[in-house]
């Protein structure tokens, strides 16, 4: 990446946070916060102001990662959202649609998407 970009992952599985991180990372990205549930993202995002989010879809809690999502947009428009999903159905897909998505990557991710995705 030709400048350092930062960015907010909000994960509730661990091991697919670190694994974002650790990819994002290697890609030249600065990690500014992670968080496991939609109003702890919604928070941290608020206060780093990064670049770019990794958001999950589905979240533990009443609220999902496109409920957060749209409320950041509110916020600061110029965010870029990476939706992350296991699911490639309908009903998901159109579900992200409801915000405005800079990309959405199906698990598992593939790096190559990844670093696209953070490079546009």
């Amino acid at each position: 990446m030709s400048d350092r970009k930062t960015l907010v992952i909000v994960e509730d599985d661990f091991l697919i946070a670190e694994y974002l991180r650790v990819l994002s990372e290697d890609m030249g990205a600065e990690v500014v916060g992670m968080a496991s549930e939609a109003d702890q993202g919604r928070e941290l995002i608020g206060e780093k102001v990064p670049d770019y989010v990794i958001m999950d879809v589905r979240l533990g809690g009443k609220r999902d990662g496109v409920d957060i999502a749209i409320e950041v947009h509110e916020r600061h428009p110029h965010i870029k959202i990476i939706f992350v999903t296991g699911s490639n159905e309908p009903p998901t897909l159109d579900r992200i649609q409801q915000d405005d998505p800079h990309r959405v990557l199906i698990k598992p991710i593939n790096p190559g998407d990844l670093e696209s995705a953070l490079n546009s």
